[in-house]
């Protein structure tokens, strides 16, 4: 049986499980089968005699909790795996707690608290304690308090806590420590836990009881950790209390993985194992099984440029492969349309399925362009580990608003804002207006235009604030038939209280609402920019249209299997894909502006390594020269992760902006020696060289001996056949022009954003 195991690894495999004498750290590159080694050496353990409930192994996911147990019981059968101490760091704990909870002041039916019951439970402390619950949000003060207990800080240590008290004043929350005290005191009278108090009391239970301790140490004679890259202070700490006398510990990670420092994880702690575990033993799994030497040696080239970190040579075991092609687009317009023709070209003539094709970005937002380009082209895609853009909540409330501006009579519009932000609306006056809506044939509108008139039986106050709401929406009613969609969106969006309310909070998840909004906003705008050249309509009522059009298309039934996938980098930790597009390369984009101010530069290029690294087979690099950002369009210059990349793994091209890679056929690189591992590409000077900064000068006259050519304003002209730079198109090449004067009209055959009907004394291009 031994050698059946032993021998199916390779050696740094091998070496890594029959180390059973020492505490063990093992990096494991990307690809380079780590749940094997934990699998096989846990099979390893009971081989030699070790009994299964000595073991513990501690998980992030129960998805890797089950597959490893269902691994170990395939080579040491289901009785023993199942005996096995195996399982998330939450599960386990609450398992010991529920043996031990006696021992802490807890019965042993103790209730675990989910998000929503903590956040009702703080909701109703806020205003047990008269706190305004627009400052004092439930959901930052839970975050905030979450944080607390993964640093192993309690209540009366986070109210002396210098830094945590500083914070807390300058948000204008300075009685948090006090909620957090409360919330305690309020979770032991309930006999309650919530997630986070699982570590935090299965740290007091060991660090304060030393019995319980030496019980759990001589029952667990060795424990593996998955994924230890991604643990927090408090499980850290935990492993160390069950593991400081035996030693007999062998934790699994990579640190060039290390992508979630905002959940709480700390890199230090599978940087500094070694000198935390005297004489503990590294071993390196360096062969790739996923990945072609191109990507691998890509990979590596990048995360060379950190400074923490273990150093490691991760080589593929895999062909050359293609070569990783990089592209830049004039904006993000043309990037969603460079990318989505790409794909239809692989799916045509490259043998690819849309499964297997993945774009993988930096912040959920950017789903929004590439979500329209594939509606567009009706290719199939899902959103993973999320939703759609039009259908995020802040998108929802948003159109709300703006269907109600369009139309007050939207019934559902009206009942999904009219009490958000908070008004003093309940759903006990709603009821009542769409009651007297019914009972007098009207609309709801009509009813809160007018309370008195339908005998509405609410009070003055209530009266009061159905009317306003009315004479707010009817201000916008009013603007709809002759400003921009953008004037009137952002300016109600404003006036309604929604804006500030997005804006409000600090915390991840507020982070993504705030941005989503605000990509939402900065839409209207480039749609209002885009129209006006094409002389279409840029009212309110155009856009909802053109929104309605978009997400009545049913792609809700599209096979997950056969569906391009869209998601975050972070979401796609542990995953792979034969193809990937990591998409807005961009500096205060990927690497994040947030990220630069923090100075977490080298954690975004482990995020940035780790989405090179979802690709089996071929690999796509794109940036943009213009993005809508705040209203107006901005110029961006590429990622310095782009630079990073080593340019023997690139695609020779031209240098042409719009066309990079993707115009035309890539150039097979040149094979070095594959003893080597290499693959060299020969790459043009030009193609990272290029200007960062697209400057678009004024239309020039463009003299032919073809075609005639049509006067624009200051003298200026345009012929047909004359090949042009767009803004926001790219290149293409003017095959039509009609009208006279300010009427003038070009209709313009671009390379990636198909057939545009230019209007000239609005367009945004040079001639060529």
């Amino acid at each position: 049986m031994e050698n059946s195991i032993l021998d199916s690894l390779n050696p740094a495999q091998r070496e890594a499980v029959v180390c059973c004498d020492a505490p063990s750290l093992v990096i494991a590159g990307a690809g380079s089968g780590k749940t094997r080694v934990l699998t096989y050496k846990i099979a390893y353990l009971l081989q030699q005699g070790m009994e299964p409930w000595n073991i513990l192994a501690l998980t992030f996911t129960n998805k890797a909790a089950r597959e490893m147990r269902e691994r170990i019981g395939k080579i040491v059968g289901e009785h023993e795996a199942s005996m096995l101490w195996m399982g998330t760091f939450h599960s386990i704990f609450y398992r010991i707690l529920r043996y031990e909870s006696e021992a802490i002041g807890f019965t042993n039916h103790f209730t675990i608290y989910d998000d929503t019951d903590s956040k009702s439970l703080i909701k109703t402390i806020i205003r047990e304690m008269g706190l305004d619950e627009k400052q004092y949000r439930p959901g930052v003060v839970a975050h905030r308090i979450g944080e607390a207990k993964n640093e192993l800080i309690r209540p009366e240590q986070y109210a002396r806590d210098p830094q945590l008290v500083r914070r807390d004043q300058a948000s204008r929350m300075s009685r948090t420590a006090e909620i957090y005290h409360a919330y305690q005191q309020r979770l032991r009278q309930a006999d309650a836990m919530d997630f986070d108090d699982l570590l935090l009391y299965t740290y007091i239970l060991l660090s304060e009881h030393p019995d319980v301790r030496r019980r759990y140490e001589e029952r667990f004679h060795f424990v593996l950790v998955d994924e230890y890259q991604d643990t927090n202070y408090a499980q850290h700490q935990i492993v160390w209390l069950l593991t400081e006398h035996r030693q007999m510990v062998s934790v699994v990670g990579d640190d060039a993985q290390s992508i979630y420092s905002f959940r709480g994880a700390r890199i230090d702690n599978i940087l500094t194992f070694q000198q935390a575990y005297q004489g503990a033993r590294l071993f390196k799994l360096e062969l790739n099984y996923r990945s072609t030497q191109t990507i691998v040696g890509a990979a590596n080239s990048i995360i060379r440029h950190n400074q923490r970190q273990i150093p490691k040579d991760v080589r593929s075991e895999k062909s050359v492969g293609e070569p990783i092609e990089v592209c830049e687009a004039y904006s993000d317009k043309e990037e969603a349309a460079i990318v989505a023709r790409k794909i239809q070209d692989l799916v045509r003539h490259g043998g690819y399925d849309y499964g297997g094709i993945t774009i993988l970005y930096r912040t959920n937002d950017q789903s929004r362009v590439f979500e329209e380009e594939f509606l567009r082209r009706k290719l199939p895609y899902v959103i993973y580990g999320g939703i759609s853009f039009y259908q995020r909540k802040e998108v929802k409330d948003a159109l709300a608003y703006l269907r109600l501006a369009v139309n007050p009579r939207d019934e559902e519009a009206l009942r999904r804002v009219i009490n958000y932000p908070t008004r003093g609306i309940g759903k006990t006056t709603l009821d009542k207006v769409y009651q007297a809506a019914v009972d007098h044939q009207t609309t709801p509108y009509q009813v809160i235009s007018d309370p008195a008139r339908f005998a509405l039986s609410v009070n003055a106050a209530t009266q009061d604030r159905l009317s306003r709401f009315a004479q707010f929406v009817a201000q916008f009613n009013a603007l709809v038939p002759t400003e921009p969609a953008n004037t009137v969106a952002i300016r109600m969006l404003r006036e309604s209280g929604m804006t500030a309310e997005v804006n409000a909070g600090r915390e991840q998840e507020d982070r993504e609402r705030q941005a989503n909004l605000q990509e939402f906003l900065d839409s209207i705008s480039a749609f209002v920019a885009d129209r006006q050249e094409e002389g279409q309509g840029i009212l309110l009522s155009d856009f909802l249209q053109m929104v309605s059009l978009l997400t009545d298309q049913d792609l809700g039934k599209a096979d997950e299997n056969h569906s391009i996938t869209l998601m975050t980098v972070h979401a796609a930790k542990g995953l792979e894909f034969p193809v990937v597009f990591v998409v807005g390369l961009e500096e205060n984009l990927f690497p994040s502006e947030m990220a630069l101010d923090e100075g977490n530069l080298e954690e975004e290029r482990r995020l940035f390594y780790v989405a090179v690294t979802r690709a089996a087979e071929r690999l796509f690099l794109t940036w943009s020269h213009s993005r809508m950002r705040f209203g107006k369009f901005e110029n961006n210059q590429r990622s310095r992760f782009l630079r990073e990349v080593d340019t023997r793994y690139l695609a020779a091209s031209r240098s042409s902006v719009g066309n990079l890679l993707f115009g035309g056929t890539p150039q097979h690189p040149a094979r070095e020696d594959a003893s080597a591992s290499r693959v060299a590409v020969a790459t043009s000077a030009s193609t990272l060289t290029r200007n960062d900064a697209l400057v678009l000068r004024p239309v020039r006259a463009y003299q032919s001996t073809h075609t005639a050519s049509t006067p624009l304003p200051g003298g200026q002209s345009v012929a047909v056949g004359a090949r042009i730079e767009h803004a926001r198109f790219g290149r293409g090449v003017v095959t039509a022009v009609e009208g006279t004067g300010l009427d003038t009209k070009a209709t313009v055959q671009f390379e990636n954003a198909g057939q545009k009907q230019l209007l000239l004394r609005f367009a945004r291009f040079t001639v060529l």
